[in-house]
C-alpha cells in the first residue's frame, strides 16, 4: 500500500506525522486541527497505548470523519521508543517519504513543523531535521528553572559522551527522511523514554545522515499531565554512559560521524 495523495506535498513528499498519544483526549482535536491547519496534505498517525480516557477511541471517531488521519491501536501502556517505532513501521510499509516525530500536548507547535518541512523540501541533502531549543532563535515557554537545568544538563553530556555536534539531543519533534530510517538498524532500538531521541540522533550520524537543527518555540502544556519522570531520567543517563564508554573504547578511535548544522 502507498501513502494516499492526501499525504502528498507540493514537492511530491508524501508525509507522516507519528504523535504517540496516552491519556491525551482533552488535547487531540484542538492539537490535531492546528497540524492541518498549518500543513496541508499531511497525514497523522495516531499511536495509542490503550488510553483509559478514550483517546484512542475519539480518534477513530475523526479519523471516519478526516481521511488524513489513522489511527494505531496498541495493548497497553508500553512506552514513547516503541510507540514511535510502531508507528515508523507503519509508515515505511505505506511508502511515506517523510515521517515526522510530534508530540500530541501542544509542546510542538504547528506553524514550527511548517517550518521544518519547508526545509526538507528546500534542501533535499538534509535527512533529518529537529526542532531545537537550543540553538539560536529557539527557546522554551513556561518551564521551571529545574526542568530546564536537566534538559540542558542532559543534552550536554550526551553530545560529550557521544562526541557529536547536536545542541538538542533529546529533542522529540523530528523530521526523517524515509531513506535514512531504513538505513538505520530500527530493530535494535530498545531505548524506550526520552533516551530514544538520543539514540536515534547517534544512529543517524552513524549512517553518515545530515543532521540540521532549526529554532522552534517549546511552550509547557496547558492540558493534561506530563509523562516526564526520574525513571525516564535514570534511563537516559545510564545508556548515554554505556553508548559513551563504548565510543571511547573502541578500537576504531573514531567519533560516530556526522555534523549537525543549524539555521
Amino acid at each position: 500500500m502507498t501513502a494516499s495523495a492526501n499525504g502528498t506535498n507540493a514537492a511530491g513528499d508524501s508525509v507522516c506525522v507519528v504523535m504517540p498519544t496516552y491519556n491525551e483526549r482533552e488535547n487531540l482535536r484542538t492539537t490535531l486541527d492546528g497540524v492541518f491547519a498549518y500543513n496541508p496534505g499531511v497525514d497523522v498517525l495516531v499511536v495509542d497505548d490503550a488510553s483509559p480516557d478514550g483517546t484512542g477511541e475519539l480518534a477513530d471517531r475523526m479519523a471516519q470523519d478526516n481521511g488524513r488521519i489513522h489511527v494505531l491501536h496498541r495493548a497497553g501502556k508500553g512506552g514513547l521508543g516503541p510507540a514511535y517505532l510502531a508507528g515508523f513501521a507503519w509508515a515505511l510499509e505505506r511508502g511515506y517519504t517523510v515521517i515526522c516525530e510530534m508530540d500530541m500536548d501542544g509542546s510542538h507547535r504547528p506553524q514550527d513543523l511548517a517550518r521544518m518541512l519547508k526545509v526538507m523540501r528546500c534542501d533535499r541533502g538534509v535527512d533529518l531535521v529537529i526542532g531545537s531549543r537550543r540553538v539560536p532563535g529557539g527557546r522554551t515557554e513556561g518551564w521551571p528553572w529545574y526542568r530546564d537545568v536537566i534538559s540542558r544538563g542532559g543534552s550536554w553530556y550526551a553530545r560529550r559522551m557521544l562526541g557529536l555536534d547536536v545542541r538538542d539531543m533529546t529533542a522529540g519533534f523530528r523530521a526523517y527522511r524515509a531513506d535514512l530510517l531504513r538505513r538505520m538498524d530500527l530493530r535494535s532500538v530498545q531505548a524506550n523514554g526520552y533516551v530514544f531521541q538520543i539514540d536515534m540522533t547517534r544512529r543517524a550520524a552513524a549512517v553518515g545522515g545530515r543532521i540540521l537543527e532549526v529554532p522552534i518555540v517549546f511552550p509547557e502544556r496547558r492540558r493534561g499531565v506530563s509523562k516526564m519522570d526520574s525513571a525516564i531520567v535514570v534511563e537516559a543517563m545510564r545508556n548515554v554512559t554505556l553508548w559513551g564508554i563504548a565510543r571511547i573504547r573502541s578500537a576504531h578511535g573514531g567519533r560516530m560521524g556526522g555534523r549537525a548544522t543549524r539555521r
